[in-house]
């Protein structure tokens, strides 16, 4: 009804303009009488027709703009298309200043209620006083902003962006003013009062966002960030930070169509998948569009929640299958080989955890060992043509059970490479970052009750890699299909283990050995002080292959 409306006003305005308000009676009579009616039907019906009336116009921007002006500049063309063969007699400047006016009151009126309900909402007292920081002024840091604004209840009110780049120094971005650079933040946090930052770079990687992590932790400001937009099947989002954030390295880069050839369209299995490697496996997985991916476990809780998560995320009716049964039974595997007849198998389960394996070692050997000789003969009797084994680096020169059950696996594969047709290849790589097990979650558990954090050892070492790094590598590796192969990942350099807990100490905002003190217990059963990726014998064989953070080691 107010576009009616706008639409009769434009029009008296349209007449007024084109005669300098110098209209015989006679003249506004006819334009009023005869022709108004039919010139406000066309914008109406071409408003409707282009879902003018469909927009939510609380969070309206550039795009409906647009779409405002192409609707009306298209009724404007059709009013004068019919004024050539509809006898109206008009003025042609009378139609176009007519289709310019509606287009403006249209627009103005759109975006005057958003101003003034994101306004009023300013004005609320909503419980979220939060003053706002966000660490960069891009594409991501516009998005931040608007989320915020839309939602300040949830996320707080931006007053200041940081960022490097020096032409946005002093300049605003929707209404919200540059204060500094990112080495800055820790001035414009006590200048300006803010309490929350959003890292609002997500398509940053390895040490320049590790340093901006760190900036930010040290003002002790809660920190949040945005979602990695290259996870095209979920929008970006404001989350909170965690340890693969400032333990982040360089992206992995993937040969796609190498990965592609061998698991698009094709039934995939993934032993443990509902672990915490072999879940990221599937995730990973089902990018490719396998024709049938099986997710193998023999605990069921972990397994359900993976499948619950990936049907919410891809659609309830993406071909996943959760089995439940153990690689100790040579029966349950015939079953599902036969029955679901899969050609790639990535196999994930085993007995991980160093000292308890140490308590049962042949809880570890019936699982490790037989488990994998039981798969990899099931798999071969069935027709698998690929078999991705995930190895360890305690397998090298290994001073546990669970590093020793590990290399004897790998030597089962290699066995079965040699004397059958599938192709079966091994990926050894060290601790992965928040895998169920590694020392982060435990690190994180003791600092949230107030410590201390434990060590074995002040000199102990490891490699780590995140847990999305580590499974797109194996599948990369996967490609490579190499029979007989002990792959190796570049896991960069190893990482002191007192240094890992000092920056998670930080990361919560304490400080080593004042807040939260670090206690040294011995190591344990088993634990070497570092880790090794190749055995001596291994070194001068390496070889390299077509992937720059992949070897090849020739046990």
């Amino acid at each position: 009804m107010l576009d009616f409306a706008f639409v009769i006003l434009a029009m008296m305005a349209a007449i007024a303009l084109r005669y300098e308000n110098n209209v015989m009676l006679w003249m506004h009579h006819y334009h009023t009488r005869t022709v108004l009616w039919q010139i406000v039907g066309v914008h109406m019906f071409v408003g409707i027709l282009a879902g003018v009336y469909g927009m939510v116009w609380r969070y309206a921007g550039a795009t409906e703009i647009a779409r405002l002006v192409v609707t009306y500049g298209f009724s404007t063309l059709i009013t004068l298309l019919l004024n050539q063969f509809v006898p109206w007699h008009m003025s042609r400047p009378i139609l176009v200043i007519t289709g310019i006016c509606v287009m403006m009151f249209v627009i103005m009126s759109r975006f005057t209620y958003k101003l003034v309900r994101e306004w009023m909402k300013s004005r609320v007292n909503n419980g979220n006083d939060a003053r706002v920081l966000i660490v960069g002024a891009g594409e991501g840091g516009v998005y931040a902003a608007r989320i915020c604004l839309q939602n300040r209840a949830k996320f707080g009110q931006p007053v200041a962006f940081a960022d490097d780049d020096p032409l946005k120094r002093r300049m605003r971005i929707n209404g919200i003013p540059v204060r500094g650079t990112i080495n800055e933040v820790p001035e414009i946090v006590k200048k300006y009062s803010i309490s929350e930052i959003i890292v609002a770079v997500p398509g940053l990687h390895g040490e320049r966002r590790n340093e901006i992590v760190s900036i930010c932790k040290q003002t002790h400001c809660r920190t949040r960030t945005l979602t990695d937009p290259k996870d095209t099947a979920r929008p970006m989002a404001i989350r909170e930070l965690n340890t693969s954030d400032f333990l982040s390295r360089d992206e992995v880069e993937l040969d796609n169509h190498l990965i592609e050839a061998y698991l698009t369209d094709k039934v995939v299995m993934v032993t443990g998948g509902g672990g915490s490697i072999g879940s990221e496996i599937c995730r990973q997985i089902i990018r490719f569009k396998p024709k049938q991916l099986l997710i193998f476990d023999v605990y069921e809780n972990c397994a359900y929640e993976l499948e619950c998560e990936l049907k919410q995320k891809y659609g309830a009716d993406i071909p996943i299958k959760v089995l439940i049964g153990s690689i100790r039974d040579r029966v349950r595997l015939d079953n599902v080989f036969e029955t679901y007849q899969p050609s790639v198998v990535f196999h994930a389960a085993a007995h991980k955890h160093v000292p308890l394996m140490e308590v049962s070692p042949a809880e570890a050997i019936k699982n490790n060992v037989f488990g994998t000789k039981n798969l990899l003969e099931s798999a071969e009797a069935h027709g698998v043509r690929r078999f991705v084994q995930l190895s360890t680096d305690k397998a090298v020169n290994p001073t546990n059970v669970m590093g020793a059950t590990k290399r004897i696996t790998e030597m089962l594969l290699q066995e079965c490479a040699r004397r059958g047709k599938m192709k079966c290849m091994a990926v050894r790589f060290g601790n992965v970052l928040g895998s169920h097990g590694s020392v982060i979650p435990l690190f994180e558990a003791q600092i949230k009750k107030g410590g201390p954090v434990t060590l074995t050892h002040p000199d102990i070492t490891r490699y780590f890699m995140t847990i999305p790094e580590a499974a797109q590598l194996v599948l990369q590796a996967g490609g490579l299909a190499n029979p007989g192969a002990i792959y190796v990942l570049d896991m960069g350099e190893p990482v002191k283990i007192i240094d890992l807990a000092k920056k998670l100490i930080r990361f919560y905002g304490y400080e080593p050995d004042v807040d939260i003190p670090i206690k040294i217990v011995g190591l344990r059963p088993g634990e070497k002080l570092y880790e090794e990726l190749l055995m001596d014998s291994e070194r001068d064989k390496m070889t390299h292959t077509a992937h720059n953070k992949i070897f090849v080691a020739p046990p």
